[in-house]
């Protein structure tokens, strides 16, 4: 699925759906984060490696201090982004955050199958956290919106120029 800034319309119902998970959610934020990262974690073991807080450390994963705080901020990016969508009509991430994100992803490995099962278990923790409201639109807004997210970071996803 190849985007190009916001080919995709992103609907005023998919903004509704997104902006009312993400107001119940938002209070959670840092449990929400730390179950989307141990989601992944359970889905593909491997992708421990990919961060260096993690390949060194003897912590059990839900204990490891800095999991939580780079869980939480990445929840909350995902989340903050795909309620800004519509009004701005593509991804509001600063650029100077998305060359990092970008240069920082293909720095450290992150492939194609990673955004992936990101993916899946964003879906999954977003369904878990909000069950009563679940429904297709919402996964496939929810969907939509961190695809749009993805396809911005991987046009940064260089390394990064040497001065």
């Amino acid at each position: 699925m190849a985007h190009s800034g916001a080919a995709e319309v992103f609907t005023e119902e998919q903004e509704a759906l997104v902006l009312k998970s993400w107001n119940v959610m938002k209070k959670d934020a840092a449990n929400l984060g730390l179950k989307l990262f141990l989601r992944i974690f359970e889905i593909a073991p491997s992708a421990t490696r990919l961060f260096s807080f993690l390949r060194d450390s003897d912590v059990p994963l839900d204990k490891n201090p800095k999991l939580k705080p780079h869980a939480m901020s990445v929840f909350v990016m995902t989340c903050e982004s795909a309620v800004q969508l519509r009004k701005a009509g593509k991804i509001t991430v600063r650029e100077t955050t998305l060359k990092r994100l970008g240069a920082n992803h293909f720095k450290y490995g992150v492939a194609n199958e990673h955004f992936e099962v990101t993916r899946f278990a964003l879906l999954d923790t977003i369904k878990e956290a909000v069950p009563d409201m679940w429904c297709p639109e919402m996964k496939a807004a929810w969907g939509e919106a961190y695809d749009q997210l993805v396809a911005a970071i991987k046009e940064e996803m260089k390394p990064i120029p040497s001065a």
